[in-house]
């Protein structure tokens, strides 16, 4: 059993009778949307955060366009050390508030999150901080497998599949190791991106670790230019499935979601949703990729917290252009 004492709440499971519509079969929602840092994040960060502080280190520094940073301010803030923040320029303005009300110094740096992972890195060293990374670590992983038991849990039989965003692979990674550990190994894994941000799937692709050269889509969140390697190692199962969406295709997923669940997520959230609202999932059942008749789907509601009303408007201007 997982028995992680972290920060982390075990998240409600919803079936959407909605979303069960369009897909053809019983989709649940894990809800990630409503931990208390907003997003999955919390459940890695925190365990990581622990085991940073049981080092020794008086403080953590965290690169972070968004999710990572506020799951650790919130961790920082409940184990009483100083976070530092490192954050890329294109990070909204309400992301770098929500940090500082939660007690974090926040420093913008470069242009994108690998910018920013340098100079967290140069503050490890130079300030002595402990280093919190956003996706790549195997405490992270494990914490993000809490997810799997819970369903485990939750769920009267094994899924059909199951549907999650990739930014970097920290949650893929989660939930693949999550698998393992309760002897679902072989439920299929759909992974998703949007197009510019696409780390995983150019990987997939290639057939080897492929380095993006800029993040080009409003995704933000997605935005890693490279994916970490045990993502890549667990690409490789028969059992993962690799899809990109577009950034229009992710906020109409935005936007229904709002509407069916009353929930807003961000456009990261959005492409793992989009597997649904886009009708790829009857297309994978279509190509043979996924079984017919699918038992029951489950959506990881991964969250976010750079969005508000305003953000989704802008979204709304900039992508219908």
């Amino acid at each position: 059993m997982s028995n992680l004492e972290g920060f982390h709440l075990n998240t409600p499971l919803l079936e959407s009778t909605d979303m069960s519509k369009r897909a053809g079969t019983t989709v649940y929602l894990k809800m990630e949307s409503s931990q208390p840092s907003g997003s999955f994040k919390i459940r890695g960060i925190g365990h990581l955060c622990q085991s940073v502080v049981a080092s020794g280190s008086k403080g953590v520094v965290c690169s972070s366009g968004g999710n990572a940073g506020m799951a650790t301010a919130y961790a920082a803030r409940k184990l009483n050390i100083p976070a530092t923040i490192v954050v890329p320029s294109s990070t909204p303005q309400l992301i770098l508030q929500k940090l500082r009300d939660w007690g974090a110094s926040v420093h913008v740096f470069g242009k994108v999150w690998d910018d920013a992972n340098t100079e967290a890195l140069r503050l490890v060293q130079t300030e002595g901080l402990g280093y919190v990374p956003p996706f790549d670590h195997p405490l992270l992983w494990k914490g993000h497998s809490s997810i799997v038991w819970e369903l485990k849990a939750s769920l009267p039989s094994q899924p059909g599949a199951i549907v999650l965003s990739v930014g970097g692979g920290g949650l893929f990674c989660g939930v693949m190791q999550g698998l393992d550990e309760v002897g679902w190994g072989d439920v299929p894994v759909i992974c998703m991106e949007t197009v510019g941000a696409d780390c995983l799937n150019a990987a997939v692709k290639a057939g080897q670790l492929v380095t993006l050269p800029d993040i080009v889509s409003a995704a933000k969140c997605l935005g890693a230019k490279t994916a970490c390697s045990q993502a890549f190692e667990y690409s490789k199962r028969p059992n993962v499935i690799s899809e990109v969406v577009t950034d229009l295709q992710a906020l109409e997923a935005v936007e229904h979601f709002l509407d069916d669940e009353r929930v807003l997520v961000e456009l990261a959230c959005g492409a793992a949703l989009a597997a649904v609202y886009s009708g790829l999932i009857q297309r994978l059942q279509e190509e043979g990729r996924l079984p017919k008749p699918l038992g029951s789907l489950v959506m990881i509601v991964c969250g976010g917290s750079s969005v508000s009303m305003a953000q989704l408007q802008h979204f709304q201007t900039a992508l219908r252009r």
